[in-house]
Formats: C-alpha cells, sequence, structure tokens
C-alpha cells in the first residue's frame, strides 16, 4: 500500500469516526485533521473539501466493493456486499444521509447499483432482440427501486439481515427481469414505438419521482465549493 493511501485511509477513518457521534456539518477539517494526528497541509494536499473526502470514501469503500460482482452469478452477492458494508458503517451512513443539501449518497449507490443490473440485463438478454434503450430502462428502474429500498432500509435502523432483504430483492427482480425483456424483444405491435427506441423524459424520470431519489450523482459533494 502506498504512503498516499495509507493516509488517505487514515483521515477518511477519522472522519467516519467523529460522523458516530456528530453530523458533518458540524465537523470541520481541523477536527478531521486533529484526530488522525495530521496537519491541515496534508489534508488539502489529498482532499479539497471534507465533501471530496466523503466522495472518496463512497467510492473507495462503497463501490469498490462490488467491482468484480456484474453479472448473473454473482450479483446476488454484491447486493449483500452493499448491504453488509453499510451495515459495518452504519453511523456514517446514517449521517450521510441525514445531511442537508449537499447529500449525495443515493446518486453514488444508484450509479453503482446501475452498472451491476445492467450486467444482469445484458447476460439476461442474450438471444433475445432486447435493444439499448430496453436495457437502459431496466436497469434504471430497478436501480431507483434498490436505492429507494437501501434508503428506508437505513433510515429505520438496518434491522433486517442483508441476506434476508436481498433474497427478497432476487426473489423480484430475477423472474420480472426476463418476463420484461422477453416481452419487449417480441415483435412491435402495430402503431407502437419501434422496439429499442429511446424512452421519453417524462418515462425515464418516473421511477425516480416515485421513490423520491436523483438519478447519478450530479449533486455530488465533490461539486461544491471549498470550505476553510
Amino acid at each position: 500500500m502506498s504512503e498516499a493511501l495509507t493516509t488517505k485511509r487514515a483521515i477518511a477513518a477519522s472522519l467516519k469516526g467523529l460522523m458516530g457521534s456528530a453530523p458533518l456539518a458540524k465537523i470541520s477539517v481541523r477536527d478531521i485533521v486533529g484526530d488522525c494526528g495530521l496537519n491541515r497541509q496534508t489534508f488539502y494536499y489529498h482532499f479539497r473539501d471534507k465533501y471530496e473526502l466523503v466522495n472518496w470514501i463512497y467510492e473507495s469503500e462503497a463501490m469498490a466493493s462490488i467491482a468484480a460482482l456484474k453479472d448473473y452469478e454473482h450479483w446476488t452477492e454484491g447486493i449483500v456486499r452493499i448491504f453488509a458494508y453499510l451495515l459495518e458503517n452504519r453511523a456514517f451512513y446514517v449521517n450521510a444521509l441525514n445531511a442537508p443539501g449537499r447529500n449525495s449518497f443515493d446518486g453514488y449507490l444508484f450509479d453503482a447499483t446501475k452498472q451491476l443490473i445492467r450486467g444482469v440485463a445484458d447476460e439476461v438478454a442474450e438471444g433475445l432482440a432486447a435493444g439499448e434503450a430496453d436495457r437502459a430502462f431496466v436497469s434504471d428502474f430497478y436501480a431507483f427501486a434498490f436505492v429507494g429500498m437501501a434508503v428506508r432500509w437505513i433510515k429505520s435502523g438496518m434491522g433486517e439481515p442483508p441476506e434476508e432483504i436481498t433474497r427478497k430483492i432476487a426473489d423480484l427482480v430475477e423472474g420480472s427481469l426476463r418476463r420484461a425483456l422477453e416481452k419487449w424483444a417480441a415483435p412491435a405491435r402495430s402503431g407502437s414505438a419501434p422496439r429499442g427506441s429511446a424512452p421519453t423524459e417524462s418515462v425515464k424520470a418516473g421511477p425516480a419521482r416515485l421513490l423520491g431519489i436523483g438519478p447519478g450523482a450530479a449533486d455530488s459533494f465533490g461539486r461544491r465549493g471549498g470550505e476553510s
């Protein structure tokens, strides 16, 4: 492990520890470096501000944990890992979800889950005439649904075991995903839009609007300005 990565992990561990007892908005860079025994110059060498540090934690821990599990055979293992990781870091993610304004964890989780579901959809669609737009819509829909479930699970206290909630998700996804792609791959009805044509913006926004979450990480912590 490089010295830079060791330092970044030490800084991240300090922030996660501090967020166990204080909201992110109340934690300063001075608090973080004081906790891990570094100076502010070292912090700013690695991170622009505390929000970029939070983004780094998302990417290097939560998202990296499922990087190799984006296929049909292993996708449920990826879901279990996400829930288990969130449970292990309960205080941090409860705090992150409650941080006003600059919260983007649901966006990162959406992106990671969409990639995972897309790998499953591509494998299921092999041999079917399911177009790119159909596969993308399926991936969006189930990713939105998963993020909604995960956020509710976190905010309700994470009482249900990761394996149990993953089993329920798998029971819903595996059959319905295949049925949807098979149905959409059938010859289009007379007068209907060509299969594979891109869905309208209102259609794409539907699942997100129903679940009250946003796609992607457009509002990520790292897009905001620095702090003193």
